[in-house]
């Protein structure tokens, strides 16, 4: 199964892909978000990597909620699922990415990777540090209907 991660940010947004088999995750790109196209853009072109990639899962990092409280953060993160979730075809979960950022970057900088190109390859590995938790633990991912969905006894 092609899973797709994505690390949701207000200026970026990281992307990894699964190998098809869906057991490794790769970073994908960095789409930036600007005023042009908007949210919308943004969307489409989710959208067209899912329909190109044909990806079947996506999975959104999400900062859980410490003690039962919601950050400001973590609604815009699951917001963006709900819509992400309104705008393709395959299934759109939340997982937690409490620590991806820090430990991309701690990632990156084992590689060697200089500091000037770090900014442009931390949002995909922090992309991918989302998708291996949940090719790891699928069953700690949330179902982002299952939230804005009544449940029906």
């Amino acid at each position: 199964m092609r899973v797709l991660g994505v690390d949701f940010g207000l200026k970026r947004v990281g992307l990894a892909l699964s190998d098809p088999g869906g057991s490794m995750a790769f970073p994908h790109k960095t789409v930036e978000r600007t005023e042009k196209g908007g949210r919308e853009a943004l969307f489409s072109e989710i959208a067209g990597i899912v329909a190109s990639e044909f990806v079947e899962l996506v999975v959104v990092g999400w900062p859980a909620p410490a003690e039962g409280r919601d950050s400001l953060t973590a609604r815009q993160a699951a917001n963006f699922a709900a819509s992400l979730a309104r705008r393709v075809a395959v299934p759109v979960k939340l997982m937690d990415e409490t620590l991806s950022s820090e430990e991309a970057l701690d990632d990156l900088r084992a590689a060697g990777l200089k500091a000037s190109k770090r900014k442009a390859a931390l949002d995909q590995q922090a992309a991918v540090r989302i998708l291996q938790s949940y090719l790891g633990a699928p069953e700690a991912a949330r179902d982002v209907t299952a939230q804005w969905r009544p449940q029906t006894p």
